[in-house]
């Protein structure tokens, strides 16, 4: 493994495709002042549907790849690597790599502030069928609030309508309308309904047309953007290892041109991007 800077750097985000980039969006809102690094790992994407040594194995090398191009700090902005692979890195790799340096998940975040959003105390999760099969917004959710109930539901045709641009079209009615038909029969006293896949905010005007008046709706970018920020407030050394430039820089893993055209749809913003290769990263 190449030896690391130690110079401040760019904060990374990380996603197995396009979906972080509602998290990067969050996170810029609120912290406009920092460098970013984007990374998404289109050629290997979805994430959800695959084992968790997969997962972690390919997660582990996007990291790896953000910390040699300069980060201290990397921001997990998918749900299935948060869910199958934070936990592996941040124990076994980050100790033999740099213990300096920080590896951060997007479910404790909204994890943390559930407790506030809900008054019934049940709570449902729509999520990838990976991310539902961990149980980790269940585990996570419990661990901090013992009294509130979850349950979960997997969608696993939301993210091709996004991606496939058909997020506004008549016929997703019919594929959001029988998920959350789903997760209300599952548990009728849900009040509060989290979005634990970073494609599903692209949905919203559908989910809000579907679902009845009081269920609060909990997006995760602006949520991970004020754990961040609070973050920086407990560690301000870690803070101070992050350059400020106010620079975006996009790398992806698949064709730049799909990417770019992709990345409008999330952003409504040109980018520009570059190609890399993560499968030659070992360490």
């Amino acid at each position: 493994m190449m030896k690391l800077s130690s110079s401040p750097g760019p904060i990374g985000v990380f996603d197995s495709g396009y979906g972080g980039l509602t998290i990067l969006h969050g996170i810029r809102q609120l912290l406009p002042e920092y460098d970013y690094l984007y990374l998404g790992d289109n050629a290997r994407a979805p994430y959800g549907t695959r084992s968790f040594d997969v997962v972690y194995s390919f997660t582990r090398q996007a990291v790896l790849k953000l910390f040699e191009m300069g980060c201290h700090l990397v921001v997990l902005g998918c749900n299935t690597a948060s869910a199958k692979a934070l936990r592996s890195i941040q124990q076994n790799d980050l100790p033999k790599w740099d213990s300096h340096r920080r590896v951060l998940g997007i479910i404790r975040p909204t994890a943390e502030v559930i407790g506030s959003l809900t008054q019934s105390r049940h709570v449902g999760v729509l999520a990838t069928e990976g991310t539902i099969k961990s149980r980790s917004y269940e585990l996570e959710i419990q661990k901090l609030h013992p009294d509130i109930q979850v349950s979960g539901v997997a969608c696993p045709f939301w993210v091709p309508l996004v991606e496939y641009h058909e997020a506004d079209s008549p016929g997703a009615d019919y594929f959001v309308k029988k998920r959350i038909d789903e997760i209300l029969r599952k548990d009728p006293e849900i009040d509060a309904l989290v979005l634990g896949c970073t494609h599903y905010p692209l949905l919203m005007p559908k989910i809000v047309k579907f679902l009845p008046p009081g269920v609060r709706i909990i997006p995760q970018g602006e949520y991970v953007a004020g754990s961040l920020q609070q973050y920086f407030r407990r560690h301000p050394e870690m803070e101070q290892r992050c350059s400020k430039g106010a620079t975006v820089h996009y790398y992806t893993t698949e064709n730049p041109d799909t990417f770019k055209e992709q990345a409008q749809v999330f952003l409504h913003e040109d980018v520009k991007v570059e190609r890399l290769d993560l499968e030659k990263v070992e360490g």
